[in-house]
């Protein structure tokens, strides 16, 4: 029997993208007085603490700003996958977002550009992201 991978900390601000992400959706929490996007969820923009902010959908178009691959089991779940990445990408709509790529430690390049997939583990959905297809 495999280990399941961990499962995220729900609370009342994060349930909408965990939802969103059930139905293979990105959302994210936009200020309403800036216009900028932001990860994690949170009850007030950190652009505006003043400001209203509203959840939209994103592109799930990404570049890749840094990662770094693991070589320990840290997490039993991801014993199979060892070695892995983790990786922060920069969404086309500003949002910086800890995941990873699928597609191979050995591809990943700064600015390497991804596009979002949907990774069903069971009662979560995670976004990973994938290499984008040439001409994107």
């Amino acid at each position: 029997m495999t280990a399941p991978k961990p499962n995220p900390i729900i609370d009342v601000w994060n349930t909408p993208f965990w939802d969103a992400c059930k139905d293979g959706r990105l959302v994210l929490q936009r200020c309403a007085s800036t216009g900028q996007c932001w990860y994690p969820p949170a009850p007030v923009s950190p652009y505006d603490p003043y400001g209203d902010w509203h959840w939209v959908e994103c592109s799930g178009k990404a570049e890749i700003v840094s990662w770094t691959v693991f070589h320990h089991k840290y997490f039993e779940g991801f014993a199979s996958e060892i070695p892995y990445n983790v990786t922060l990408v920069r969404l086309e709509e500003g949002a910086l977002l800890l995941t990873n790529i699928v597609d191979g430690n050995d591809k990943l390049v700064p600015g390497g550009k991804v596009e979002v997939v949907f990774d069903d583990r069971g009662e979560f959905t995670v976004p990973v992201f994938k290499l984008a297809e040439a001409g994107r």
